[in-house]
């Protein structure tokens, strides 16, 4: 498929997330599994050892663990702008579960689309972008080492 042919965006932050100070937009994260079932040993092995670590460490999150009789053991995360993403975790190990749940932890709730530039403004300038050596005259010559 050509690049024309996906969806794409410019470069944005969540109403200006990390400016003034950074806000977790993962709200709240449930985990959902059997207690008896193979396909949930991962997911079970998880609870006991670093769910409580997760916790922890993300305290703006909060998490539910929930035994149901479900055939796949899932994880839910919900998102502050009403994004709900469900991720099938049916035989995962431990640290697949734990690297999965950073995963979305650090991510926005937007879908995950390909960006166009890495920088936009609604004013472009007609110079174009301003770096430290814009103004530098050339007969100076290349930087070199000291």
């Amino acid at each position: 498929m050509t690049s024309r042919g996906t969806a794409s965006r410019f470069l944005k932050s969540v109403l200006q997330n990390g400016v003034g100070r950074y806000v977790c937009q993962l709200k709240r994260v449930s985990i959902r599994f059997s207690k008896k079932g193979q396909s949930s040993l991962g997911v079970r092995e998880f609870i006991e050892e670093g769910v409580v670590d997760y916790a922890k460490s993300n305290p703006s999150t909060v998490v539910y663990v929930s035994p149901e009789s479900c055939r796949v053991p899932k994880i839910v995360a919900e998102y502050l702008n009403g994004n709900v993403r469900e991720e099938i975790v049916t035989g995962k190990t431990s640290p697949q579960i734990s690297e999965l749940l950073t995963k979305l932890t650090d991510q926005s709730g937007l879908d995950i689309i390909r960006i166009r530039k890495p920088f936009h403004t609604d004013s472009p300038s007609i110079q174009g972008q301003w770096h430290p050596f814009t103004n530098r005259p050339p007969s100076i010559g290349p930087i070199g080492p000291r």
